[in-house]
């Protein structure tokens, strides 16, 4: 994401500051510097990570020219607050002193994603490995190692096309590759503790500490602390998490709901659709078309409590819990009833792609009107789901599985789903609740009526 910048007054460098990216955002705390200060720029080149309250975004450079530091990392400031220069010329930013300048490299023929940075040589300094700006952007999306990729560009660089060829696919959050990637360590030899196995941050940094000491992983086996790793603090996302879902307990009267639906007409639909597009359409975008159906049949459970009474939405925003590395968010498919299921299913899996990659946009996390929260894929039957503040209700979803029922008072073999609905009693009824929940049974059992939307 490149934000935009303007001439700092009375100088010839241009102003970064910290990106307004939601109607919600106030502050965000700058994570980390991708460039040193003093370090030359390239526009669209990677200058900064910051961190809001749900999400991590890489923000690229919006102009060239030698970058000048105003806050260090790990600062939390208010939006639009300046934090860096970008200065032109050999003076670059600044001219206080003891600040590390440097002169605009002289014009050359040969492309400068080909040619590698010398910095790259020096310990403690950018990366050990050599490769194109491409090539690393390509490398950290991928979740791969470059080291012990083999680069097949100018003076051995490693280029996009040999991270696509020869990368190994190892699980690790940005951050972790990015670290990795800087200190030169094959993640293929790093034990992730993070969910399904992810590479997370710490699990590098105690990889390198190992490293220093000079303990080196046998064939086969990984670096790894071992699995004690004391208290975690309760802080960033989880803090959040932690207080949002607190308040509401304590806030909102919950009740839950539980039905058992008959599966096997939406696994059907669900395959026939996939054979149809051509991809894999998700249990969740059928979740969220069927429910924005239900929710706009019966508008009641749209809404939220409000100064003076009860506010009904009048748009239909539905958001999908996504399990990621940093906690569980929420990306909110926004207008859902006056989209298709192909519009559903596209923008569900950007949002959900953002999520994991720790990159969602603040607006992706916001405005939300009703929530989804699907375990099935852990196993879970029925469970008795927290309502999303400042929602109305939340429908719960378990796995779908194959059980005997009785059809026609015949035993047959069905695949059956358990819903459960939370609902907020100071808003909604018991009644209306049901009906409901027992119209969204009915569209699970007869997906193709979404088809009279």
């Amino acid at each position: 994401m490149t934000l935009p910048t303007k001439p700092a007054e009375g100088q010839d460098s241009y102003q970064v500051v910290m990106p307004k990216l939601g109607l919600t955002m106030t502050e965000a705390t700058l994570v980390e510097w991708l460039k040193a200060d003093g370090d030359p720029v390239e526009k669209g080149e990677p200058l900064f990570l910051l961190e809001s309250d749900k999400s991590t975004l890489e923000i690229e450079a919006p102009a060239s020219g030698t970058l000048r530091i105003l806050v260090p990392a790990g600062e939390t400031v208010a939006v639009h607050t300046p934090i860096a220069r970008l200065g032109r010329g050999p003076e670059g930013g600044s001219r206080e002193p003891g600040i590390r300048h440097q002169a605009p490299a002289s014009p050359s023929p040969v492309s400068d994603a080909l040619i590698p940075d010398t910095r790259s040589l020096i310990p403690g300094t950018r990366s050990s490995i050599a490769a194109s700006p491409k090539a690393r952007a390509l490398a950290r999306h991928l979740g791969v190692s470059l080291a012990g990729i083999d680069g097949t560009g100018a003076r051995g660089m490693i280029v996009a096309a040999d991270v696509e060829r020869g990368g190994r696919a190892v699980k690790a959050s940005p951050v972790a590759s990015r670290l990795a990637d800087q200190s030169g360590l094959d993640l293929s030899a790093v034990a992730g503790s993070g969910p399904s196995g992810r590479i997370m941050r710490q699990d590098v940094e105690e990889a390198l500490a190992l490293r220093r000491e000079g303990f080196a992983p046998a064939a086969g086996e990984a670096l790894s602390p071992g699995p004690e790793r004391g208290l975690q603090p309760l802080g960033g996302l989880r803090a959040i998490i932690a207080e949002r879902l607190s308040a509401s307990w304590r806030e909102r009267p919950h009740v839950t709901l539980t039905t058992e639906a008959d599966a096997t007409n939406l696994v059907s639909a669900r395959q026939q659709l996939t054979a149809e597009l051509g991809q894999k359409v998700a249990y969740d975008a059928l979740l969220v078309a069927l429910v924005a159906r239900a929710l706009r049949e019966q508008p009641q459970v749209n809404a939220r409590l409000a100064e003076g009474g009860i506010e009904q939405l009048p748009q239909i925003n539905i958001g999908v819990a996504v399990d990621t590395e940093r906690g569980l968010l929420v990306p909110v498919v926004r207008d859902a009833a006056a989209r298709s299921l192909v519009q559903i299913q596209r923008a569900l899996a950007e949002l959900v792609e953002r999520a994991m990659a720790g990159r969602s946009l603040p607006d992706d996390l916001s405005g939300g009107t009703f929530t989804i929260t699907n375990l099935g894929m852990f196993e879970i039957d029925a469970f008795t789901p927290i309502i999303n503040p400042p929602e109305s209700a939340i429908l719960g979803v378990g796995r779908i599985v194959a059980r005997p029922v009785a059809v026609d008072r015949q035993v047959v073999v069905r695949d059956m789903v358990t819903l459960s609905l939370s609902f907020d009693h100071r808003l909604i009824d018991g009644a209306p609740a049901a009906r409901f929940l027992q119209r969204v049974k009915q569209l699970v059992e007869r997906p193709f009526a979404l088809a009279l939307f």
